[in-house]
């Protein structure tokens, strides 16, 4: 297996994260008491949904791993944040 530097993207509003073919490795939330939405997506912001999550009506941070190589971005990685106080992005 090759081994590569893994990267960060931090983003407190939707947005691309990384314009490129990557592989997102994990996520990290910061939630604010308030239910929100994470979608991460291929190709902007109409792109192809790879990662959804709706969080709970509580303030928590959480750390999401994502298991054995990631989640393959080919175009880009854009980040859909709604009602979400920030959300790192972990990519190679």
């Amino acid at each position: 297996m090759m081994q590569t530097d893994v990267k960060a993207a931090s983003l407190a509003v939707s947005g691309t994260a990384y314009a490129g073919r990557t592989r997102v490795k994990g996520i990290v939330l910061s939630d604010t008491n308030q239910s929100g939405l994470l979608v991460l997506r291929d190709g902007g912001a109409s792109g192809t949904i790879k990662f959804s999550l709706t969080t709970a009506n509580t303030a928590f941070v959480s750390n999401i791993l994502i298991p054995g190589e990631g989640i393959l971005f080919k175009t880009d990685v854009y980040v859909e944040i709604t009602d979400l106080e920030s959300v790192v992005v972990f990519y190679d």
